[in-house]
This record gives C-alpha cells, sequence and structure tokens, in this order.
C-alpha cells in the first residue's frame, strides 16, 4: 500500500500500524524471527481490532509482514512456556474471532511463509493475496507435536478445503501459492504485491459500505453455525500440550535439532 499524506503511523515494538484514507494497514516487524507472533504482539492486535470494532470511519484492514520471507511463521515458542498454554490458546483464538468479525474489509497481503499462527491470522482474514514464492500450512506434526484448537482447523477447511487442511496438517506439507490460488483460498497471485494491494483497496473504497456490512453479517453468522469448536476440545488440547511429543518438540526446537516423538 503506498503512502498518502494523509497517513499516520505508530510505532508498537514489532507491529507498525499505518492509517490514512479508510484504511489500517498493520506490519508485523520481526523479519528476523520470519515476523513469529509474541504475546505482545497478539495483545496488540486485540487492542486494535477492539478499536476497529465499532469505527465506521475505516473500510479496510490490512495485515502483512515486513522483509519479503515471511508474513508470519507461526508462534514465539517461548511465550508457551511461560503461562498455561490451553489457556494462551483459547486467548489467541479470542483474537481471531474478533479479527474475523471486524465490519471492515480484511486483507492479508502475504509475502513469503505464512504458517501456524501466520496462517490461522490469514484464514480469519476476508481476503488474501500473495506473491509467487508464498508457502501454506500447518507443519506442527513433525515440529512442536502440539494440536490446533478445533475452530482453527474448520476456519482452514473453509478457506483450502478439507484435503489440502488435511495435507498441510497430517502429511506436515506446505502449499504453494498456485495451488492455494487454484482451491479459491487466494484471490490473486502477483509479482507485485503493493500494487496488486492496491487495486484491492480502491475496489473496495467503491463499493458501499452497507452492502459490504449486510454481506459481512450473513457470512459471519454462518460461520458461527458451522465452524464451533467441538465439546471437549479444550480437554484435548491440554492432553496435548501436557504430553511427551510437546515436551520433545520445544526441547528439539530450542536446540535445533529434530525431535524423536515417540507419542
Amino acid at each position: 500500500m503506498t503512502e498518502t499524506p494523509q497517513t499516520d503511523s505508530e510505532q508498537q515494538q514489532d507491529i507498525r500500524v499505518d492509517r490514512g484514507d479508510g484504511v489500517v494497514e498493520v506490519t508485523f516487524d520481526r523479519p528476523h524471527r520470519h515476523n513469529a507472533f509474541t504475546r505482545d504482539m497478539y495483545a496488540q492486535m486485540r487492542e486494535l481490532c477492539a478499536e476497529l470494532a465499532g469505527d465506521r470511519d475505516t473500510r479496510v484492514l490490512v495485515l502483512r509482514g515486513a522483509g519479503g520471507r515471511a508474513f508470519a511463521a507461526g508462534n514465539e515458542i517461548s511465550d508457551f512456556l511461560e503461562q498455561d498454554a490451553v489457556a494462551y490458546e483459547d486467548w489467541i483464538r479470542e483474537l481471531l474471532e474478533s479479527l474475523f468479525a471486524l465490519p471492515q474489509v480484511t486483507v492479508a497481503a502475504i509475502d513469503g511463509v505464512c504458517v501456524g499462527g501466520g496462517l490461522a491470522v490469514a484464514t480469519h482474514c476476508d481476503l488474501r493475496i500473495a506473491t509467487p514464492h508464498s508457502r501454506f500450512g500447518y507443519p506442527i506434526a513433525r515440529t512442536l507435536g502440539n494440536a490446533l484448537a478445533g475452530s482453527i482447523v474448520y476456519r482452514c477447511a473453509s478457506v483450502f478445503g478439507e484435503s489440502l487442511t488435511r495435507e498441510m496438517l497430517l502429511a506436515s506439507r506446505l502449499v504453494d501459492a498456485p495451488r492455494a490460488q487454484a482451491v479459491g483460498a487466494l484471490m490473486s497471485v502477483t509479482d507485485d504485491l503493493d500494487a496488486e494491494l492496491e487495486r484491492v483497496i480502491d475496489g473496495l473504497r467503491a463499493a458501499s459500505p452497507v452492502t459490504i456490512r449486510a454481506t459481512k453479517g450473513q457470512l459471519l453468522d454462518r460461520a458461527r453455525r458451522l465452524e464451533a469448536s467441538p465439546e471437549g476440545d479444550a480437554d484435548l488440547l491440554r492432553e496435548v500440550y501436557t504430553g511427551p511429543d510437546f515436551a520433545e518438540g520445544v526441547r528439539a526446537f530450542l536446540a535445533k535439532e529434530k525431535p524423536a516423538f515417540r507419542g
């Protein structure tokens, strides 16, 4: 997104927020860590979503990552070790639901790796555009040995389809941008992300706010009925996060070794 004279920029540690002409652009700015989300970053996004929920002047929210290598590569693992992992997952899920429920049209502009928490954020946006080298997935079965909340799995399946979601989670394979576009998960794949983002924003500025609000309301109602977390979801997550595979996954990740999962 190109800057306009009206734009105000805010720097909040690892998140940069630019505002102007009905658009808020958020840049995840930890390129040295592939923009992996920290608890502070999630907290800042929660605050922004709470602010935007009642904002009728902002029409579009754009999310993107700095550095050209990643949208966001999951979560900062050390944050899971400092608190109850299941409670932390639930806290993140609340943020994702508030992002999904925003009245603004949300656009994920993806340039590079979009996995784990990054993919969860991107699939809770309304629209996604990406560069050709971008890749998507949840390779947690080969890395950390954790699990996802049911609602996050359902959202991925809604965007990528059940077959690709199974491939991501069970085979730990990453999906490239052309394949993601072929199943409708991406609205476009482009070498010039900024130019395509401007075209998308221009179209959204010209759209009827009444139509957008009514349409999002209908979509949200359907999604909430179909994608609610199943009964016992928290118990399942707690069993995984307190089990031996997650402990081994974290140990190996921090030691930069290949995990030896035993189940």
